[in-house]
């Protein structure tokens, strides 16, 4: 269950997974930090669904209710965790989330709070990742874009594995008051809406339950 269920709508919607809290040296500890900031929402994706099971009207309702979405997650396999995938894939559905009549997240934002186990200089062309870490982040993007949300610049953290203490300190403490102050921040009025990406009717016909 959402462990502020009553915060305004004013506040965040923090969604985290991680498949191992116990094992966490920084996630742990922002997830404690969103709990502790008023008027946040957060739901703790592998405590709330062990097994798998979204209640899809009920995450409908939270992330309808916020304007800001909160992805907090360690990047595994250049991408999330996999219940945050099935998050959302069964919570952002056609004609809810995008499409026609999907408008229930429109002009929201969405904001990505994620960690890596390697440095920044690991993503980089001549880095064992190969890629700019930028790379990585088209999908996160376009979610937004379909959905007729802004896409917020990502608060990151690389190197976990040998991050000092003091380094974590502070990356929690810039998660923190980035939620206490969303969204009176400094860069906000030089980033532009979204407007939703048009999907034709064509592209989903009215039986698109199936399977592709």
């Amino acid at each position: 269950m959402v462990e502020h269920p009553s915060a305004p709508a004013a506040g965040a919607y923090v969604l985290a997974a991680h498949p191992n809290w116990r094992e966490s040296r920084v996630n742990r500890r922002l997830l404690q930090a969103a709990r502790e900031v008023d008027g946040v929402a957060v739901q703790d994706l592998y405590g709330a669904y062990p097994d798998y099971d979204i209640d899809v009207p009920a995450e409908q309702r939270r992330a309808a209710a916020s304007p800001l979405l909160v992805l907090l997650h360690p990047i595994q396999w250049y991408s999330m965790p996999a219940l945050m995938k099935l998050w959302l894939d069964d919570v952002l559905t056609h004609g809810w989330a995008y499409g026609h009549d999907g408008t229930a997240l429109q002009g929201k934002d969405l904001w990505l709070v994620a960690t890596t186990g390697g440095p920044e200089a690991s993503y980089h062309p001549q880095g064992y990742n190969r890629y700019f870490f930028d790379a990585f982040l088209p999908p996160y993007e376009q979610t937004a874009a379909l959905c007729g949300m802004r896409f917020l610049p990502p608060l990151l953290l690389h190197g976990t594995y040998r991050a000092s203490e003091a380094d974590i300190d502070a990356h929690v403490a810039v998660f923190a008051e980035r939620l206490r102050t969303y969204p009176q921040w400094p860069e906000m009025a030089d980033l532009p809406s979204c407007i939703a990406c048009d999907v034709p009717s064509t592209d989903r016909p009215a039986d698109h339950d199936g399977a592709a």
